[in-house]
């Protein structure tokens, strides 16, 4: 939407009255208001009308917010879906920001918040979006899915960052081969989904795989698949995820981490475009794109002859790298916003403000965990919070960090029986973090064997 001009906004609720007083509140704030009672009328003038945001209630006869929000993103992709709700369907409004809804409004609140989510909406559709080449702003496509936040994580208010959304959209429309760097809790994965839904493959499957996660044995069984028969416990044919990204995107987490062998492998298959499974000899063609991501620096792993060089320059035709959280603080306010809110729906507790002093943390920390990070502290003050009131007691143990340091000095690091259990989860990604995740260092640190602690990365989801 042009800088000069209103958001034009569709407003759809059964209750007339409710619908005749938001609708003089949005126009008299200066927007181009269109209010619909019948909301079934309203799926045929979303498909003969653009509106750049749409307001619909959840709860409707005939046609519900659920249906209009699927009907929008079939017909008008670039359109904003705002859902209204009471507070007993709360849940139903969180699952369609799960389904690509931008936002939720209750019923009964302060509506300058709703103008508040608007105007983000505007600045943001006529800021932060490339130009095509009539110089006019367009949507970017953003993923749909992981908890509804995927799509939020792409919008912003950093120059930094959108130039990095733009080179990504670039990147996406071509089939190479993509590397994405980043800090750990930076959102990897979400830009993996972004450059698949963005690709001409965006109909096929986005198939990821944490390479962290196997050892190098079944890393390869997971992949290339095997035969019945090849091994031990092989009882019958499987398809690995390279068959399985047939005309899709395949998606390498921690590519850093694999072993030289595997490297060996995964460069003949990227060379050939084929695969060989484990215990049979025949060669299967495959049409996939593969994107890999890491936190690890792999050209001084090629220094280190930890990593093979023609392997990097073979997954590293285009390189994204991601600016951390605290290199585009712009963002930080919506972030906030973006998980209070979210917290406040699965915790059922709702949020009335904030000490000063927290307050002053959550603005003026460098979130080495990043995004991730920032999640988890909300959910813990929301969880702690005094009267909806958060307070200091709910803010993280280990927040020392200088910045810079990778160092596992810059915090206070305790025997893993000190954390209290409903916090291991969040512990243990912090010594992570701070071992340049490092699985020996950080098991030695916290006293347990490195076995245990793979095993509570692997129960938690870690990396």
């Amino acid at each position: 939407m042009k800088k000069d001009k209103k958001a034009k906004i569709l407003l759809i609720d059964d209750e007339i009255e409710y619908t005749q007083v938001l609708g003089a509140i949005l126009s008299a704030s200066g927007y181009n208001v269109a209010a619909l009672n019948a909301p079934k009328e309203a799926l045929g003038i979303i498909e003969k009308e653009h509106f750049d945001i749409v307001i619909t209630d959840i709860m409707m006869p005939e046609v519900n917010g659920m249906q209009v929000l699927e009907h929008v993103k079939k017909h008008c992709k670039s359109t904003r879906v705002i859902i209204m709700t009471g507070y007993g369907t709360i849940e139903n409004a969180v699952d369609a920001i799960k389904k690509g809804a931008y936002t939720y409004f209750v019923k009964g609140n302060d509506p300058g918040k709703l103008l508040q989510e608007i105007e983000k909406i505007s600045s943001l559709d006529h800021d932060n979006l490339p130009e095509n080449a009539a110089g006019n702003k367009k949507s970017i496509k953003k993923p749909e899915g992981d908890a509804g936040s995927s799509g939020f994580l792409l919008d912003t208010k950093s120059k930094k960052f959108a130039k990095t959304l733009q080179i990504t959209e670039k990147a996406a429309r071509s089939n190479v081969n993509i590397l994405i760097l980043g800090e750990s809790g930076v959102g990897k994965e979400v830009f993996a989904k972004f450059i698949h839904e963005s690709s001409m493959r965006s109909e096929g499957a986005f198939v990821p795989v944490n390479c962290h996660s196997f050892s190098e044995s079944l890393l390869e069984s997971e992949l290339f698949g095997h035969e019945k028969g090849a091994f031990t416990g092989a009882v019958g044919n499987r398809a690995g995820r390279f068959e399985a990204s047939d005309g899709g995107t395949l998606f390498l987490d921690e590519i850093g981490d694999v072993s030289l062998d595997t490297q060996v492998k995964l460069l003949r298959v990227l060379e050939s475009k084929s695969i060989e499974k484990i215990g049979s000899n025949a060669l299967k063609k495959l049409d996939f794109r593969l994107v890999s991501a890491t936190n690890k620096d792999l050209q001084e792993e090629v220094a280190l002859g930890r990593f093979r060089e023609d392997f990097f320059y073979r997954i590293s035709t285009i390189v994204i790298k991601i600016p951390p959280l605290r290199e585009r603080k712009e963002d930080l306010g919506d972030y906030i916003d973006f998980f209070v809110k979210k917290a406040e729906v699965e915790q059922g507790i709702k949020v009335r403000g904030m000490s000063v002093e927290v307050e002053k943390f959550l603005y003026e920390y460098d979130y080495p965990g990043n995004i991730r990070e920032l999640k988890n502290i909300i959910e813990r003050l929301v969880v702690l919070s005094e009267d909806g009131i958060f307070v200091k007691e709910g803010l993280p143990v280990c927040t020392n960090y200088k910045k810079g340091k990778k160092g596992h000095e810059d915090f206070e690091i305790r025997p893993l029986k000190e954390i209290r259990k409903d916090f291991e989860a969040e512990y243990i990604q912090k010594v992570l973090d701070a071992c340049s995740g490092s699985v020996t260092e950080a098991a030695k640190l916290m006293d347990i064997s490195r076995r245990q602690l793979f095993n509570k990365i692997t129960e938690f989801g870690l990396r």
